[in-house]
């Protein structure tokens, strides 16, 4: 049990129609800690079709796209709000979670405050400044980020690669939070056989699935190459590609894929049996700082195929739960998901794996290290007031006083 209950506010940058990986985890952690008997309040950007409306455990805030990069969702209010409303209910830490301006208003008004603040990196710079072809604002914006990080007693990040990167950059503090996933929710045991006949597939064929939103970034121009390679392969087996998720490029990827099936963004127990009525997971991702579809894949059954990075390095086993290929190399890549269907004795032995691994990684044991981090900041805020103060009554070159 945790030794003081705490009042927490998380700040996000993200609605909840967006559910991305940072929002996803942001939930997770927000309902552990209040079960904890935390207080939790959550400030964060409204959706399009949410109203305006603030309570003592929600606060919307406006919110515009960044142009030519609709994913990107920044978040408005003023420092002075944010203050008004913590002076009149002062939480004892925030965690942020996002350095937009929303971001940065909180940790202004937390730093003018005095709240102690933990921070979360979420976000791989470089790659999105190469797809907004900003590559020159690399440097300018790694600088902001290394400055932002350092005003908060942690930065948390989901994996140690992430860590030693920022490490490498001069960033401090810098702590590894890992990533849970509800293995109850997604299990073997939501495999639905009428959904797979509705995919056109009898019990012994195979569903190759990919989860995930549907952009440029995520090196989704990999899965033509990889889907008709895997056809060649197997060309005596059924074969099924069914895409779950939605965004600006899906209609590229009917255009290249006019064969698969497209199910359209899914949540909660219809994501859970889409994902355990599958077989193979191809992640062609390369610049994740996580990636949470891995774990639910590994979770609901499926043989993973990834890169060498960020959930695939912490939590495949190449040979033993998943096939890993190195970071860019897009044959290798090819290579591990057709390996996976060349036996099917060793895509069920993989499978079995997966979930016995994926079972372990339950998310109650990331809360109880999440509020571990917030305490260890608020002890830390405490003492300082306390150092200044002695600092402050012996100056440098006064008389030292007498008992």
């Amino acid at each position: 049990m945790n030794t003081r209950a705490l009042r927490i506010t998380l700040v996000i940058e993200t609605a909840p129609a967006q559910m991305g990986g940072e929002a996803h985890t942001l939930a997770q952690l927000s309902e552990g800690l209040r079960r904890r008997g935390h207080r939790v309040e959550i400030v964060r950007t409204r959706h399009c079709d949410e109203a305006m409306r603030a309570g003592p455990e929600l606060l919307l805030c406006r919110s515009w796209r960044l142009p030519g990069y609709p994913a990107l969702q920044w978040g408005a209010v003023s420092m002075h709000t944010l203050t008004r409303r913590w002076r009149r209910q002062r939480p004892d830490v925030l965690y942020i979670a996002t350095e937009g301006p929303l971001g940065l208003s909180a940790l202004r008004a937390a730093r003018r405050l005095g709240i102690a603040v933990v921070s979360g990196y979420h976000a791989n710079v470089p790659r999105v400044c190469d797809q907004l072809r900003l590559g020159a604002l690399v440097r300018v914006l790694t600088h902001y980020l290394r400055w932002f990080h350092r005003r908060s007693a942690a930065t948390l990040v989901p994996s140690v690669s992430l860590s030693l990167a920022l490490q490498r950059r001069g960033f401090e503090h810098v702590s590894v939070l890992d990533r849970g996933v509800d293995a109850q929710l997604f299990n073997p045991s939501r495999r639905s056989q009428a959904l797979r006949e509705r995919w056109g597939l009898g019990a012994k064929d195979i569903a190759v699935l990919h989860v995930g939103r549907l952009l440029p970034e995520k090196n989704l121009a990999l899965l033509a190459p990889c889907w008709h390679a895997l056809q060649h392969q197997s060309a005596q087996r059924r074969l099924r590609l069914v895409i779950v998720g939605d965004g600006s490029y899906r209609a590229t990827l009917q255009r290249q894929l006019p064969d698969a099936l497209f199910c359209g963004a899914q949540t909660g127990e219809a994501l859970a049996e889409h994902y355990a009525s599958g077989d193979l997971f191809l992640f062609p991702s390369l610049h994740e700082t996580f990636g949470n579809v891995v774990l639910e894949a590994m979770a609901s059954g499926l043989a993973v195929v990834a890169y060498d990075q960020a959930a695939a390095a912490q939590h495949v086993s190449p040979g033993h739960s998943g096939a890993l290929a190195m970071p860019g190399d897009h044959r290798a890549f090819i290579e591990a998901a057709c390996w996976l269907l060349e036996d099917s004795e060793t895509l069920r032995r993989v499978r079995l794996n997966a979930r016995q691994h994926a079972s372990r990684q339950s998310w109650p044991a990331v809360v109880e290290q999440f509020e571990s981090y917030l305490l260890a900041a608020c002890h830390q805020s405490a003492r300082a007031p306390l150092a200044a103060g002695a600092a402050l009554a012996i100056k440098p070159g006064s008389p030292t006083p007498r008992g």
